[in-house]
This record gives C-alpha cells, sequence and structure tokens, in this order.
C-alpha cells in the first residue's frame, strides 16, 4: 500500500502518528495512507520557510520567472500523470482531469510574467528636487488551504504567484486526493526551486488550526465551502493574518424564452454534472423564465441525461464518475431525498443508478428536479453533487430577483439571443462572477476569481492581478537629494 506523506524543506516525510485512509471512489477500495499533520509538521514546515525567505525574497523577479517558466514546462511534460492522479483519488473523469490541469497551468504561465507584474510606479518632481515611486514587497511566509475537488487546480491558483512574488509558501491540501501535491512539490523542485521555498503538510483540522494560528504565517489563502471559509477568516484574521477565504455557492442559470434551448440544456448539462457536480462553479439551478420554457427545457435535459455515461473515471468514454467518498456520497443522497419530502418534482431519480462491476464505487447518476422553490433547502443550500433544481419565473424580472435574494453569489449565467437582456442582467446582477451564453464563466489566469456576499470573505479574489496585490505589500517612497545641505524644514511637504 502506498503512502503519501508530507513535503518539507526539499523532502518528503512519512512519521505523522495519526494517518487517513485514501479510497478509489470507483470501487471504493483503500489504496494509499497518507499522513495527517498537526501543529509539530507545520512548525517544521514553517522553520523551512523562514530559512529560505531571506535568499528567495532577495532572489531578482526575472530569475523567478525562469524558474516559474521551466515549472511550466514540466507540469506540462507531466499532464498526464498528474491527470491519473486527480482521477485515481477524486473520481473525475480523464478529460475533465486533462482540463483541470490545464486551466492550473495557465495561472503558472500569468505568473511568468511577475518582472512586469510586480513592477512599482515612479512619479517625478512630486515636489522641487523630489521623487517618489512605488514598490511591491512580498509578505512573507503564506499558506494555502485547498479543497478535494480540484486538487492541482485551486493550488495553482495560489502557489505559482505567491512563489513568485518572492514569498515562500506551505500547502495544506485535503487528505482525500492528496498525492497530486506532492507530485507538484516534486516538479517545483526539479525546476530548480531552492529547499523550503514551497513546502507541503497533509492533514486536517489540527493542521489547518496549527496554520491560522501560527505568528509566523504572513497570510492565507483558502478554497472551501462557506461556513469553514466563514471560520477560516474570522479566525486567521483574528491572529493578524491576510485572510482571502472563498467559500460555497448556489449558481443559477436564467434561460430566457428566445434562447436556444439546444444550446441552453447542452450547456447544463456538462455545468450541472460534469465532475459530477463536485465545483464550486457548477450549474445547481435553471432558472426558467415562464413555463413553456421549462417544459421545453425538462424535455431536452431528461432526454440527454438518458443518452448520458456513469462509469469509472479512468474510462475517458464515461460523462460522469463516481463522487469522491462514501459520506460524500450519503449526504448527496439525502439531498435528494429532502428534495422529495419538500414537494419538489422528481423528474429524474440518480439514486438508482447501479454501475455493473463497480458496486461498492460512490456513484449516483444524474439527477433532476422540477418546480423548486426557495423555500426548499435543496435550493438555498450547496449540495455539490450531480443534482440539478430548475426554479420556474414568470418574467425576467423576477428571475433576476431570485438570483439576487440568494446569500451565495459565486457565479451566474444568461442563455439568450437579446444583447440588450444579456447586458441589464450583467449590470443588475449581485454576483461575482457572470456568463452570457456562457455556463461556467471561470475568468482566464489574467483576470480574477471570486464571488460575492457568502461566496469571499476578504476583499481580495484569486489569481490574476488581485492575486499579485494579495501576496506583496505595498511601499512608498519619497526621496530628496539636494545639491548642497539644506536648513531643516518642518512643514508638511508641498509642491511648490
Amino acid at each position: 500500500m502506498r503512502s503519501v506523506g508530507h513535503f518539507i524543506n526539499g523532502q518528503k516525510v512519512f512519521d505523522s502518528t495519526r494517518t487517513s485512509d485514501v479510497t478509489d471512489p470507483a470501487d471504493g477500495a483503500t489504496y494509499a495512507k497518507v499522513a495527517l499533520g498537526e501543529a509539530a509538521e507545520v512548525n517544521a514546515a514553517v522553520e523551512a520557510a523562514r530559512n529560505a525567505l531571506p535568499g528567495w525574497s532577495a532572489t531578482p523577479p526575472v530569475l523567478r520567472a525562469r524558474i516559474m517558466f521551466r515549472f511550466r514546462d514540466l507540469v506540462e511534460q507531466h499532464s498526464q500523470e498528474l491527470a491519473e492522479l486527480i482521477t485515481a483519488e477524486h473520481g473525475k473523469v480523464l478529460p475533465d482531469a486533462r482540463g483541470e490541469v490545464l486551466r492550473g497551468l495557465e495561472v503558472a504561465e500569468f505568473a511568468c510574467g511577475i518582472p512586469h507584474l510586480q513592477k512599482g510606479e515612479h512619479s517625478e518632481q512630486v515636489g522641487r528636487g523630489v521623487d517618489s515611486w512605488s514598490l511591491r514587497q512580498p509578505l512573507g511566509i503564506v499558506a494555502g488551504i485547498t479543497p478535494f475537488n480540484f486538487p492541482v487546480m485551486v493550488p495553482m491558483w495560489m502557489f505559482p504567484i505567491a512563489i513568485a512574488c518572492g514569498n515562500t509558501f506551505i500547502l495544506k491540501p485535503s487528505e482525500k486526493d492528496p498525492s497530486p501535491s506532492l507530485l507538484l512539490a516534486e516538479l517545483l523542485a526539479k525546476a530548480g526551486l531552492p529547499k523550503g521555498v514551497f513546502n507541503v503538510v497533509q492533514g486536517t483540522k489540527p493542521a489547518v488550526d496549527a496554520i491560522l494560528a501560527h505568528p509566523e504565517i504572513e497570510a492565507v489563502s483558502f478554497v472551501g465551502s462557506t461556513n469553514v471559509a466563514g471560520h477560516i477568516y474570522r479566525t486567521a484574521s483574528r491572529h493578524g493574518k491576510r485572510v482571502q477565504a472563498l467559500g460555497g455557492a448556489k449558481n443559477h442559470m436564467v434561460v430566457l424564452p428566445d434562447a436556444d434551448l439546444g444550446l441552453a440544456a447542452g450547456a447544463l448539462m456538462g455545468a450541472a454534472y460534469g465532475s459530477a457536480g463536485e465545483r464550486c462553479m457548477a450549474i445547481s439551478v435553471a432558472v426558467a423564465v415562464g413555463d413553456d420554457t421549462a417544459d421545453q427545457l425538462i424535455r431536452e435535459l431528461k432526454n440527454r441525461i438518458a443518452r448520458m455515461k456513469i462509469g469509472p473515471g479512468r474510462d475517458s468514454a464515461n460523462d460522469m464518475g463516481p463522487l469522491v467518498t462514501r459520506e460524500h456520497l450519503d449526504r448527496v443522497r439525502d439531498y435528494v431525498r429532502i428534495g422529495v419530502d419538500e414537494g419538489a418534482e422528481l423528474v429524474v431519480d440518480g439514486r438508482s443508478l447501479a454501475v455493473p462491476g463497480h458496486n461498492s464505487g460512490f456513484f449516483l447518476g444524474p439527477t433532476l428536479f422540477d418546480r423548486v422553490t426557495p423555500s426548499m433547502r435543496i435550493y438555498k443550500e450547496e449540495i455539490f453533487g450531480p443534482v440539478l433544481c430548475v426554479a420556474r419565473a414568470p418574467d425576467a424580472d423576477a428571475a433576476l430577483a431570485l438570483v439576487n435574494d440568494h446569500e451565495l453569489a459565486n457565479g451566474t449565467a444568461i442563455f439568450t439571443r437579446n444583447g440588450g437582456a444579456a447586458n441589464r442582467y450583467a449590470n443588475r446582477v449581485k454576483v461575482g462572477m457572470v456568463g452570457i451564453n456562457v455556463p461556467i464563466p471561470v475568468p482566464m489566469a489574467f483576470h480574477s476569481f471570486g464571488g460575492w456576499k457568502r461566496s469571499l470573505f476578504g476583499d481580495v479574489a484569486v489569481h490574476g492581478v488581485e492575486g499579485v496585490r494579495f501576496y506583496t505589500r505595498l511601499k512608498t517612497v519619497t526621496s530628496r537629494w539636494p545639491d548642497e545641505a539644506a536648513a531643516s524644514d518642518f512643514a508638511m511637504p508641498v509642491a511648490n
């Protein structure tokens, strides 16, 4: 059986007293043990990061960029290996896993531009003989706490930019799929990253608590559920840290009567059921404007669901793989029961799915509810599984109000042929990321990712220019070099 440990000061470490099983979601079998670190492992990682920080932060940005260029090439070379690790431990189908690696790679490519991105500004002659300029300098030791659903992409939203900016980094990945983090660490080392600049501590809540409380960690990035994001934000802030904590989502897709319903239904299939719905940008609510629109959309979805292929993620012919763990499968199945009890119309029940030869796998078929209302738990709460709810609205204004009233505001989409209607929606909707005829509007790496309301705790989104700002401090220098000795001046400097 494989052992998955930590990566501290350039070396793999497996000496934790606690371990956890890593399971293959397709058959439920345990195939690895992961070490569960606590305060001792976090302290060791901090020590390594502290020792590496002076040399790394003093490394010219162009040299940091060259290491990131080499890392980017190595990730591309090992992309299939990374995808296979994702599929083995998370369960998503291989094409989806390969897409995840590619989207993470884009952030590394963005970070290669750090000599330009970290430039400050300069103003000459702000006063007679006085110049002023700004610098963006690294924070120091920073940490990232990442979820199970994207074990490569989400860490790469964080550490490439943090490291390129001159910080040292500690990653605490999910214990459910820990192996990709170690391969990333090995590729960074192979690219020439000095020991201690990037460290991995596997673990659960004790490791997280140690990170949040450690006085030498300057900033924490987090992606996960809303309740945990709120806890991370409050706790880390109380300990004086800079925090960006991305929480859960309940993403709506509004379908107007003039939309191409074939296009909309096809988009919903991938957005709702791709990666078994385990995405913070999954569309989990379709808001059909008008009963005719809703009825046609339901028919389209039923026909497409009937043609879906469900099975192990390692078979690229499958459209959807299993959920990540038995516990999560039971949780999602319970939400289906709750929806029925609350009076939603269960159009397609995925609980009856059987995958031949994989009776112990964590499979749930695509599930479809109609006539879902805002009072229902399946509407209010993030299910994080292959469950799509269809809500009905009488007009576009009612659909907009439905979206704006929800406490989670990560992403949304609208499908229509009407440019004016689309622009009105994009301008008036109270959500962080908007797609127009695009079902999953995840920004490219050179823009920034983040929701509104209870989908983001903190003021700064991830990656893009916002990421550079998060991982650096602004310093402004004002300088005068007089030609000859001048008398003391106790007045406020002004331009004259």
